[in-house]
């Protein structure tokens, strides 16, 4: 089941999905046809990136046209090329003296182990996610990137129980929003703001035993969560990579563990710069908050 979370605040990003219900994969796509600035940040030791280096705050691109989010670990990868064919179809892209690059970045999660192993996002599922994007919110839950996530598969992948997609948005008086979009699909578990696991193993007389981690599995390379922050307010490269790197703190309260070598863990920041610079310090305090609650979001929404 999927509902949907409203971010009408976020004029210039659209979102998209194409899912793959049978073969438990899927695309969520966010769209910035007129660009955004954008950083990320990595805390993963096993991520799947394409276009990362390019948001370094050092090097030439200071726009994104588009965030994607796949399934299908590295053949995930292969979605981003339907993204770039339709920017470059509605003539998006950074402008060069023969043609307009669309500048796609994102991240791929491990969902292989569940539905079908042979079922993985391709070119065309990458470009029914740009055609289908709208704005005004995003579906959420079993959907998109998050439709065959899982968590908790620290005592062994058999025992793993269903995740998804989640979204959470923060509205401020002043007209500043600060969004978080995160497939969650971790080696850990999710747990409350009370520290009540909401989403843990399945694994026999587990209570949960986070206290111990005496008796995990070694699962390389078949998990990670990934997501973006998404803000209104006006953003440098650098502060963008800043606030990207205070979310993980979100990240970090809600999985346990989080960031270990077993996970891809991987936060992009977006501006679109429809309202004024505010402190950056308070932007990454907020985004972190928005991301643990979307990872929780994420966990309800697949369950209900």
């Amino acid at each position: 089941m999927t509902t949907f979370c409203e971010l009408k605040n976020l004029a210039g990003v659209t979102f998209g999905h194409a899912t793959d219900p049978l073969g438990k994969t899927g695309v969520t796509v966010l769209r910035f046809d007129a660009g955004a600035v954008a950083a990320v940040d990595v805390r993963g030791a096993a991520p799947g990136t394409r276009e990362t280096d390019l948001l370094r705050p050092e090097n030439l691109i200071d726009r994104v046209h588009a965030i994607v989010l796949a399934g299908g670990s590295v053949w995930g990868l292969d979605a981003m090329g339907g993204v770039v064919q339709v920017l470059e179809a509605a003539n998006v892209g950074f402008a060069t003296d023969v043609v307009r690059v669309p500048i796609v970045t994102g991240a791929v999660l491990y969902d292989l182990g569940t539905g079908s192993s042979e079922a993985r996002p391709d070119f065309e599922m990458g470009r029914k996610a740009a055609q289908a994007a709208r704005p005004g919110g995003i579906e959420r839950g079993a959907v998109g990137a998050g439709c065959g996530a899982t968590l908790g598969k620290l005592y062994g992948a058999e025992y793993a129980a269903p995740a998804g997609l989640g979204a959470h948005c923060i509205e401020l008086e002043s007209g500043h929003c600060v969004a978080a979009i995160v497939a969650v699909n971790p080696y850990g578990e999710v747990y409350g703001a009370d520290g009540v696991a909401i989403g843990s193993s399945r694994a026999p007389e587990h209570s949960p035993r986070s206290s111990s981690y005496g008796d995990t599995a070694e699962m390389p390379g078949t998990n990670t969560t990934i997501g973006a922050v998404l803000t209104n307010a006006i953003l440098t490269k650098s502060e963008a990579l800043k606030i990207s790197q205070m979310a993980h703190d979100g990240l970090a309260r809600a999985i346990r563990p989080a960031h270990t070598l077993y996970d891809g863990d991987t936060l992009f920041t977006a501006s679109t710069g429809s309202r004024p610079a505010m402190a950056v310090n308070r932007l990454g305090m907020l985004a972190a908050d928005a991301v643990e609650a979307a990872i929780r979001d994420a966990v309800t929404s697949a369950d209900a």
